[in-house]
């Protein structure tokens, strides 16, 4: 009897062991990149002026290693931009902590992103505005069907990705309390002007070789235009790149 008990046994050991394995492996990996982002705010946000409660727990909460590739992962939480592939990149935390600060996300936003990229921006916003929702739109196609398919992986079900060229906006979804753009055009898009609500802001980074990160803001009466900080964002590319 014993020893046939011990040949009942050994086949459910040896199947459980490696799940444990696994399951404690990714709760050490978790932890770990937890650490990461903790240091990544402390240091890189924070120690540079981001204040608001929300823009700081989204940066903490936010996988920013899922949205990336594989090859710079180990790089996920470092103060730099990170290529992404197809010549684009992912801007550093501090500068996405920086565009949703200015952005004034609430709950209730309803938010334009104009250069998906890896999805990273959109997941932060979308932290934010739980009760809201993010459109975001990427002109190459192979990122849009990555991000996409990473953002519904990691349950952000309030994201909408689109396919095309973000210098038209996202018109039968406007006014937008928020569009942020995370690419540069020579000049401000006036399609993207139009779609503010009045009260909205538009962050952008404008410029060719010499950027300038600006903040746009609707009222009843036009647009208030404030200059934040020089930067160095990939071009827009599309219409951006034939328009006057």
């Amino acid at each position: 009897m014993f020893k046939k008990a011990v040949l009942l046994l050994m086949p459910l050991f040896l199947f459980h062991f490696p799940t444990a394995c696994s399951s404690a492996a990714e709760a050490s990996s978790n932890a770990a990149r937890a650490t990461e982002r903790e240091r990544m705010v402390v240091t890189q946000i924070e120690s540079r002026g981001v204040k608001d409660p929300a823009v700081l727990r989204a940066m903490r909460t936010v996988p920013r290693h899922e949205l990336i590739p594989a090859v710079v992962r180990p790089h996920a939480y470092e103060d730099r931009p990170l290529p992404i592939g197809l010549n684009q990149t992912i801007s550093q935390p501090y500068i996405v902590a920086l565009m949703t600060e200015l952005a004034i996300a609430s709950p209730t936003s309803r938010i334009l992103e104009v250069g998906t990229g890896s999805g990273y921006q959109a997941a932060v916003l979308a932290e934010i505005t739980t009760e809201g929702r993010i459109y975001t739109i990427e002109i190459v196609p192979p990122l849009a069907e990555r991000a996409r398919a990473d953002l519904a992986r990691l349950g952000y079900d309030n994201i909408e990705v689109r396919t095309g060229d973000g210098y038209a906006g996202w018109p039968e979804e406007a006014p937008f309390d928020a569009i942020v753009v995370t690419a540069a055009p020579g000049r401000i898009p006036q399609p993207l002007l139009d779609q503010l609500a009045v009260g909205g802001l538009l962050v952008i980074p404008v410029g060719g070789r010499d950027q300038s990160l600006k903040v746009v803001t609707r009222t009843a009466t036009g647009y208030r235009e404030e200059v934040i900080i020089p930067v160095r964002f990939v071009p827009m590319t599309g219409r951006a790149q034939k328009s006057p």
